[in-house]
């Protein structure tokens, strides 16, 4: 058995003439100096000369071709572990990966000057300066600028959900929607408002939020003049006057303006309740009443009368509970007109006319 030294101090490849028995052969190695173990023709070890290299030596074969009439490429399966992670890379792509723990963005946009560690990642970015959509859906026509994208939207054609929820085995098309869904049973909320320090389950909950500190109500309503402060706010805020109820249960018609009460409002047929309370495991199909339910156990009461300052669990208590103040009777009894502050009252009342 032979022992040969190649010297290699750049990210290039170099090459060494390996002499045995009069018989030349050609080996290309990888970054810094490394020394091959040769027998019968083949490399079978390659290990690092310098103990400063970024790259730690992995067993692996490297089948050396002797020189011919036709000269034939080497076949390389040579891994090399990156000294950071500690994963198995492939010689030929240990350059770029280490751009990931280095922070090296070499490639630069040309337009706005951000910086990729990848061309790859440049080409993509450039598209969104020309506008270029080289990917098309085959059954909708709708492109779009990545191929991954592409393939996330097929799935709404398929009805693929590949991403199941290990808790309530609810499914997602994608992986990010499962990674949303999960902080409904973690209680994770990694969004905190800077102002008052609330935290919410979704980017787009604070951004929503962040409008009650600043005021802002863009949209404006054109029947009632209301101001609101998202589009599709508005959107649903118009369903008032026009009465439209776009979403229908499949099992007992009854229609809804709004999808989240339809998908809520399902729950009640399919008994689904897929918020649980971390302390007595009492479940619920709305997350509001998890949250009201939560106060049992914390004893806290945000709901303060402004008359008498009783305090309150629940805003509708504290609703309730004005009405002693105000002397409101809003439910009234269609047989004999007689008024109550409350809808059970109402309804215990009834049953002296239909019995």
């Amino acid at each position: 058995m032979e022992m040969v030294k190649v010297e290699s101090h750049s990210f290039e490849p170099k090459t060494a003439q390996i002499n045995r028995s009069g018989l030349s052969s050609t080996v290309k190695a990888e970054p810094e100096a490394f020394e091959f173990t040769f027998s019968e023709g083949i490399v079978t070890d390659l290990i690092p000369k310098c103990s400063s290299t970024n790259f730690q030596h992995h067993p692996s074969t490297i089948q050396v071709q002797p020189h011919g009439g036709n000269e034939k490429q080497l076949s390389r399966s040579k891994k090399l572990q990156c000294s950071y992670c500690s994963i198995l890379v492939c010689a030929s792509y240990m350059k770029e990966h280490l751009r990931v723990h280095t922070g090296e963005k070499p490639y630069s946009c040309p337009v706005c000057n951000k910086a990729f560690s990848f061309s790859s990642t440049l080409k993509r970015h450039h598209r969104i300066h020309t506008g270029e959509r080289p990917y098309t859906c085959l059954l909708c026509k709708k492109t779009f600028s990545q191929s991954s994208t592409l393939r996330h939207h097929s799935r709404v054609h398929t009805g693929e959900r590949p991403f199941s929820c290990s808790t309530c085995i609810k499914s997602f098309s994608f992986s990010s929607a499962l990674k949303r869904h999960m902080r409904i049973h973690t209680g994770e909320k990694p969004y905190e408002c800077t102002v008052c320090s609330k935290s919410f389950l979704h980017q787009y909950a604070l951004k929503k939020h962040m409008k009650t500190h600043t005021g802002e109500r863009p949209y404006t309503c054109t029947v009632c003049q209301k101001s609101l402060s998202e589009s599709s706010v508005l959107k649903h805020h118009f369903r008032i006057h026009t009465g439209e109820r776009p979403y229908k249960c499949t099992i007992c018609d009854k229609a809804f303006s709004h999808s989240n009460n339809l998908k809520i409002h399902i729950r009640v047929h399919t008994g689904e309740r897929p918020y649980k309370c971390t302390i007595c495991e009492k479940s619920f199909s709305q997350l509001n009443a998890l949250k009201c339910h939560h106060r049992v156990h914390t004893g806290d009461r945000p709901y303060k009368c402004m008359i008498c300052s009783k305090e309150f669990s629940l805003l509708n208590t504290l609703q309730v509970h004005t009405r002693i103040h105000t002397g409101e009777r809003p439910y009234q009894c269609t047989f004999c007109n007689k008024a109550f502050s409350q809808s059970s009252t109402l309804k215990g009342h009834i049953t002296v006319h239909t019995r």
